[in-house]
């Protein structure tokens, strides 16, 4: 059985070309290449990169001032983070979620809007594995080498499962039966048509918006389309904690609000969503609004 892409390329000692994160005695975190007789420079000194090559993971190197670095791969999450941009970044938090509640599986067809700098693409496809299918659509033809490039970077090289296309999702996409269609875009709800024939019954949209008038406007969107059961829209936020000892408590920084998500599933062709039952503020849709929950109970 073949491992998946890349694999090899993260396991055994450290090698020539290999992605380095190394750590030093305060948390704080850099990457390189190795590269044979180069040096890795700081305002602590240096060391051979000679030094590192052939060492196992998670060995510790000094420099010439004497100062020691935990050198590890960097995990994925830590590779988006520090990677080329051209487009803000999809956050391992939101990734995660995107992975987990949209349900991306092994084998997967998916489709992506908005490619950004690749890191989402590189998280579905890690998803996916080889043997399932990621078609990304990058407007921007700038956006799209950058996100190329660092996909390619962190695999190794062209990974057999990702097709990436210049364009808008509506103009071009082809796809049939997708299981799942995550969207990353300012207007989420123009694609809803494109979507809907594309997917195949109960599979999932999921939309990452940033403002609360892009939820507002996703979630009803998908709503009057006909076409997705009820939307769920929500946020996550991560808090770390100090732990010394008797010292225990929240760090004073936390990852707060990145962006909103909405996860729909795609009905059977024909079928009308069930009414939903709820209580909108008055004139939350207007004076004639007389859907369900506007009335007495």
């Amino acid at each position: 059985m073949s491992e998946p892409t890349g694999a090899a390329r993260r396991r055994g000692p450290f090698k020539v070309g290999d992605q380095v994160q190394l750590t030093d005695p305060k948390g704080r975190h850099y990457t390189f290449t190795l590269e044979a007789g180069k040096n890795f420079h700081t305002h602590k000194g240096s060391f051979p990169h000679d030094e590192l090559i052939g060492s196992p993971e998670g060995s510790v190197v000094r420099t010439t001032g004497n100062v020691a670095y935990l050198a590890l791969r960097p995990l994925l999450p830590d590779f988006v983070l520090s990677m080329p941009r051209g487009a803000a970044v999809v956050y391992p938090k939101d990734a995660g979620q995107i992975i987990a509640f949209a349900d991306i599986f092994p084998g997967a067809r998916v489709v992506e809007a908005g490619v950004g700098s690749g890191s989402l693409s590189a998280f579905l496809l890690r998803a996916i594995g080889d043997h399932g299918m990621l078609h990304s659509y990058e407007r921007r033809a700038d956006f799209a080498e950058i996100a190329r490039g660092n996909v390619e970077r962190y695999f190794g090289g062209p990974h057999p499962a990702w097709e990436l296309t210049v364009g808008d999702l509506q103009d071009h996409l082809s796809d049939t039966e997708v299981d799942r269609v995550v969207l990353d875009m300012l207007a989420p709800w123009e694609c809803l048509e494109a979507v809907s024939k594309a997917l195949v019954p109960g599979g999932i949209l999921c939309c990452y918006v940033a403002t609360t008038t892009q939820l507002s406007r996703t979630v009803e969107t998908i709503r009057e389309h006909g076409c997705f059961a009820e939307p769920q829209p929500w946020e996550s936020m991560i808090r770390n904690w100090h732990v010394e000892g008797l010292a225990v408590r929240p760090d004073h920084r936390m990852i707060g609000h990145t962006g909103f998500l909405v996860t729909a599933r795609r009905l059977a062709d024909g079928v009308e969503p069930p009414m939903r039952r709820r209580r909108p503020a008055k004139g939350a849709y207007g004076d004639d609004y007389e859907g369900p929950g506007s009335g007495s109970r």
